[in-house]
């Protein structure tokens, strides 16, 4: 099954697609979108839409997982991020309806054991579950892969994390 993890943000989204069978999992890919302050938000928003289209095509995804947006401090950056998250959904609805969500403390805990675990371990065990040479880079792509395996390991249970 072939599932493409994505880490919603306006500057920065992260994405990763793995190759999960049989509890195994096989990197095929992971990078960035990244937009500028230099451009409107609408056409911000255009660049994430047409380049995770392009991922799709690419790719092929059985299914996707989102990561949940928690933001506590500044709203406008949760309602610009909300915005790039809200496009990213769409475009994939449209694609698929094999969608869901893992709040961060979910993947922690699926990557780790423990749902306050630092990012440095979140991404030191990306590496190693997926045989890396170095960690990825930038965090976002990390991040993308972490909420791919996330739902990769899932299984039987992934419809209780499915987007409603």
């Amino acid at each position: 099954m072939v599932v493409l993890g994505i880490d919603p943000g306006l500057a920065t989204l992260g994405w990763g697609v793995i190759d999960a069978e049989a509890g195994r999992q096989r990197l095929l890919a992971y990078g960035c979108i990244q937009t500028t302050p230099e451009e409107t938000l609408p056409m911000r928003l255009l660049r994430i839409q047409t380049e995770i289209g392009a991922l799709l095509t690419r790719f092929q995804p059985e299914e996707i997982a989102f990561e949940e947006l928690f933001f506590a401090r500044n709203v406008t950056t949760a309602l610009t991020v909300g915005a790039a998250r809200g496009v990213s959904v769409a475009v994939c609805a449209a694609y698929t309806d094999r969608l869901f969500e893992y709040t961060p403390m979910q993947v922690k805990q699926a990557m780790v054991g423990y749902g306050k675990a630092e990012k440095r371990q979140i991404q030191a065990m990306v590496k190693l579950l997926l045989h890396m040479d170095a960690i990825a880079r930038p965090d976002d792509a990390a991040d993308a892969l972490a909420i791919a395996l996330t739902h990769a390991g899932t299984g039987v249970a992934s419809s209780q994390f499915r987007m409603k």
